[in-house]
């Protein structure tokens, strides 16, 4: 009987595995809700919440120009047999831009998830007008997707003018959006993307937030020749993966039929179905406190040294992942 008990629970904690692990994702091409998204109400402890992170994402990619400081010659023609010719040279940084673009898609519960709407986007603006490092922040869209009392899809834009921009010290400004009339039900998109000529530094990515997550990701394309340390969250729902990618390099040389590229290293990171950690949904919260699931790419160089391109056949990479 015990037997039969014991083989009855793990079926049924199989099954609910198993249908998470089957269940229909939500959209991650913005723009338009899908008929899942409309219908979730999310799954296990989540459908407590007042609101839920239905899909955020962020993908990074590098632009690179055809040149190197103090060279004659473009990087993108380093090869082992002149890697000597570029020893003392170093990646002139004004010819790197980081490119950013952020997603993020919420949908309202119960009334008091309405604050959730509302969100601070932090971004790097150095306080020092001799210097021009600065972050550039563009096509920040925020829309509100609503149903009629007849089932039909109601789109609002909110205004750029109701943005509002505060200085948070001398290296960081923040972004204040705040949406007003979410009802339970409601679906809120934010998209914007980020101009960076930072090339050894990016941002943080975090997987868990205050409120229940069914889909984050970021996809990171890094040209090899710059070395970093990657900080995956340790938790079974986040998933890390490396392959070797390419970049082509912005060239105005017109004696080129075709681009030169560059080896990446290309991450995509996944966490699926994520609780908040120490939310109150959950049995051991203790004081409630969130504890954030983060993402973190560390340089190892600030002014990277030109170094040997990534030579990967067996899938390794310059990067070393703890």
């Amino acid at each position: 009987m015990k037997s039969s008990f014991r083989k009855l629970l793990l079926s049924v904690a199989f099954l609910a595995c198993a249908s998470i692990a089957n269940a229909q994702l939500p959209n991650e091409k913005f723009g338009k809700p899908s008929n899942m998204e409309w219908d979730y109400v999310g799954w296990g402890d989540a459908v407590d919440a007042d609101a839920i992170i239905l899909c955020k994402t962020m993908n990074v990619t590098y632009q690179l120009s055809d040149q190197v400081a103090n060279s004659n010659q473009a990087f993108s023609e380093l090869g082992p047999e002149n890697i000597d010719d570029f020893g003392k040279n170093q990646v002139d940084d004004g010819n790197i831009l980081v490119k950013y673009e952020f997603r993020l898609r919420t949908k309202i519960l119960k009334p008091e998830g309405a604050k959730h709407a509302n969100i601070d986007i932090t971004y790097f603006d150095l306080n020092d007008k001799k210097l021009i490092v600065t972050d550039q922040i563009e096509d920040l869209k925020v829309r509100v997707f609503t149903k009629n009392e007849k089932g039909k899809v109601e789109k609002k834009n909110i205004p750029t003018e109701s943005f509002v921009k505060e200085r948070v010290d001398d290296n960081y400004m923040v972004i204040h959006v705040v949406v007003p009339d979410v009802q339970p039900g409601s679906i809120i998109e934010y998209q914007y993307n980020i101009t960076s000529p930072r090339p050894a530094y990016l941002y943080d990515w975090v997987f868990q937030e205050s409120i229940p997550t069914v889909r984050s990701k970021c996809d990171i394309n890094i040209p090899a020749f710059l070395q970093f340390n990657m900080n995956v969250p340790i938790n079974k729902l986040i998933k890390p993966n490396v392959e070797v990618g390419h970049l082509t390099y912005d060239s105005n040389r017109t004696d080129m039929k075709k681009g030169k590229t560059c080896t990446t290293n290309h991450y995509t990171i996944v966490g699926d179905y994520i609780l908040p950690k120490g939310h109150p949904l959950k049995s051991n919260a203790g004081d409630g406190a969130v504890e954030e699931e983060i993402a973190i790419f560390t340089s190892k160089i600030a002014n990277p040294n030109v170094t040997v391109p990534a030579s990967m056949p067996d899938g390794s990479t310059h990067l070393r992942v703890k």
